[in-house]
Formats: structure tokens, C-alpha cells, sequence
């Protein structure tokens, strides 16, 4: 008879601090180091080798007390000052299809426009959902810009836009990239803070 290994386990536990009970998903597999992450909204999972001794599993957990209590907290806060969208899964579709349409009308105009300024040639631009960004400028001279650029100021869409085109003389971030983006724009700076701040907001 042949024996199946065992390759993964999962069980909810908890650990009690001083002052506080977390519960996490501890996942055992067929690995060799420890792992503890902390999700958005506050859900802690813990990985761990298959035959993880119970002594060194609670050993890690108390040794990171501080750190987790600290960064749950961080993540709930996160997670409930994040905007929730008070439409239906329909309305938002049909909402987010106008907003994408005059995206790929709009932005290149402005593109167009900023394009008199820094100079450079694009091969295209392409609008869509990134996950990560606000604005790409590929080798191939693809300039992509996210869709929901249409919901931040249009001061703020102008920013994202001469950033990517002074992409086409800098790849790069150097001082003399940013000193193009100040030629363009000498308020960009403030732009460029407030997408930092509120970009997470741009929701329908």
C-alpha cells in the first residue's frame, strides 16, 4: 500500500495578547520557512512548515505581539475609511462604460495638447483599469492611462498626462525629468500629492 503526503492543512485559531484576541487562518504545507501577513481588512493569516512545532509557532506569534496588533489596526482603519459605492453592480457598469468612453475621447486631446509642449512621438494611447497605476509610457511608445483619471481634477489628469509624455524624452525619474514636468506644469508637485492622497477615492 502506498501512502498519500499530506501537502496542506488550514485551521482557525486564536492567539490571546495582553489585551487583545486575534484569530488568523493558519496554514500549514509542504514548506520550510514561517510566514505571517496581514490582509486589508484585518484578517491575519500565518504560514507555516507541515510539521511546525505548537513551541516555535507560539514563540514567532509572541515575538511579532507588537507588530500585529499595530499593523491590524492600521489595515481596519485602511479598510473602513476606504469610499464604498452606494450603486448596484448594474448602474456602476453602465456608469463605468460612459466614464471609459469619454476617457478615450478626452485624454487624447489633452495629450495632444501637452504633446505641443514636450515634445516627443507616442505611437498610441490605450485607456484602460490598472490596478497599480495612473499612467505608463512603455518602450514602444504605448502611453496607457487608467479611466478613472476622468473622476480626479482636471488639473490633477493634466499632471498624470505631461508626466507620461516627458516619459518619451526621460525613461526614467531623473532630475531632468522632473525639471520637464515643472517646465509644463510648475504646480505639479501639488498633483501629484493629491492623487497620492485621494486616488484611492476615485470609485464609483
Amino acid at each position: 500500500m502506498f501512502s498519500i503526503r499530506q501537502k496542506k492543512t488550514v485551521e482557525i485559531r486564536e492567539i490571546k495578547y495582553r489585551d487583545m484576541v486575534c484569530s488568523y487562518q493558519l496554514i500549514r504545507s509542504d514548506r520550510r520557512s514561517y510566514a505571517i501577513a496581514i490582509e486589508e481588512n484585518g484578517k491575519m493569516i500565518v504560514r507555516a512548515p507541515l510539521r511546525a512545532s505548537e513551541t516555535f509557532l507560539n514563540k514567532i506569534l509572541s515575538d511579532k505581539e507588537d507588530w500585529i496588533k499595530i499593523t491590524i489596526e492600521k489595515q481596519k482603519e485602511k479598510s473602513a475609511s476606504t469610499p464604498k459605492s452606494n450603486l448596484d453592480e448594474r448602474q456602476r457598469e453602465e456608469l463605468e462604460k460612459r466614464y471609459r468612453a469619454a476617457a478615450k475621447e478626452y485624454i487624447p486631446k489633452r495629450a495632444a495638447y501637452f504633446q505641443s509642449l514636450t515634445g516627443g512621438d507616442y505611437e498610441k494611447i490605450v485607456i484602460r483599469e490598472q490596478k497599480t497605476r495612473w499612467g505608463s509610457c512603455s518602450s514602444n511608445k504605448t502611453l496607457s492611462f487608467n479611466w478613472k483619471l476622468m473622476l480626479a481634477p482636471p488639473r490633477v489628469l493634466d499632471y498624470v498626462v505631461v508626466h507620461e509624455l516627458c516619459h518619451l524624452t526621460h525613461m526614467n525619474h531623473s532630475q531632468n525629468f522632473w525639471k520637464m514636468v515643472a517646465e509644463i506644469l510648475p504646480d505639479y508637485k501639488e498633483q501629484k500629492k493629491w492623487l497620492k492622497e485621494n486616488g484611492s477615492k476615485l470609485i464609483l
